[in-house]
């Protein structure tokens, strides 16, 4: 008891505290462990900045009417919704939207695949967020049986051809793949299941991930032998730790563009090559 005590601030301490250095110093002396309250400080800080950027980018994109679609796509709890929720947190929602479609319709199933998704697209001046989009074909619908053979052969030739339609009309599509290990995404799904809050996130689909894991790999590499292109590449980004995978993104996404006082922040917009990067056939894979 008396140890416990002697590891803990006292009435004493705090009678002293007058601000966060006096409150470290104490800490300090007390020898107590702060390091993950130091780390998680030090994570808000760095995503505040990065949000800041964030706001004077969309006003850009705004002023200047480009049309921008970020595309989160991985496995199944690597991260998507989180991060778009940290990208969107503070943009103005009158010039950004986010599309998180259902599964299609009977109607929808009846069209061309891309029709769904085509009105959906940017307008002029606007930042889209696709949490999952028209590459669920390319990945999800073959392992889980949902669309055939033809189907995905037919979606698999039309696809460049379609990216480079938007491209050559000016449509800025930036492709996220969030890549997880399959320990991670086993532990993520567990968690998920232990919070009444994210249970929802848990779908028939879900639990298939892990035992559909090779199915998936496999399919995921054909998606990027055929679509990483010049115009339209993948970034490839490790997700295992999420706070830092959400700072690269943002950090990105920034790097992408000329926008106002973009030299006026007094920090790097680099991204780690360590943790994202451009999608290469003989990388060491993730997952």
């Amino acid at each position: 008891m008396d140890k416990i005590m002697q590891n803990s601030l006292n009435e004493e301490d705090f009678n002293r505290i007058r601000s966060h250095a006096d409150l470290l110093n104490a800490l300090n002396e007390k020898k107590i462990d702060i390091s993950d309250v130091l780390s998680v400080i030090q994570y808000e800080k760095e995503k505040e900045k990065l949000q800041v950027e964030l706001v004077k980018l969309q006003q850009w994109i705004k002023k200047t009417n480009n049309r921008v679609a970020i595309i989160f796509e991985g496995r199944d709890a690597a991260g998507k919704g989180g991060n778009i929720r940290r990208f969107t947190e503070h943009l103005n929602p009158r010039s950004m939207r986010l599309v998180a479609l259902n599964k299609p319709t009977m109607v929808e199933r009846g069209q061309w695949y891309f029709t769904r998704y085509i009105k959906h697209l940017p307008n002029p001046g606007e930042i889209v967020f696709f949490d999952r989009s028209w590459y669920n074909r390319a990945v999800v619908e073959p392992v889980m049986g949902f669309c055939t053979p033809h189907q995905y052969d037919q979606f698999m030739v039309q696809l460049p051809e379609f990216e480079h339609m938007l491209y050559e009309d000016g449509v800025i599509i930036i492709k996220f793949w969030l890549s997880i290990t399959k320990e991670e995404q086993l532990k993520r799904f567990k968690a998920r299941e232990d919070n009444a809050l994210k249970r929802w996130k848990f779908s028939p689909v879900d639990r298939k991930g892990q035992e559909y894991w090779d199915d998936y790999t496999r399919y995921k590499e054909l998606m990027f032998s055929k679509t990483h292109t010049s115009f339209s590449p993948w970034i490839i980004v490790k997700t295992n730790d999420k706070k830092v995978a959400r700072l690269e993104c943002m950090r990105y996404v920034l790097s992408q563009f000329d926008y106002d006082a973009k030299e006026d922040s007094n920090f790097s917009l680099l991204p780690d090559p360590n943790v994202i990067m451009r999608y290469f056939r003989l990388l060491h894979k993730y997952d």
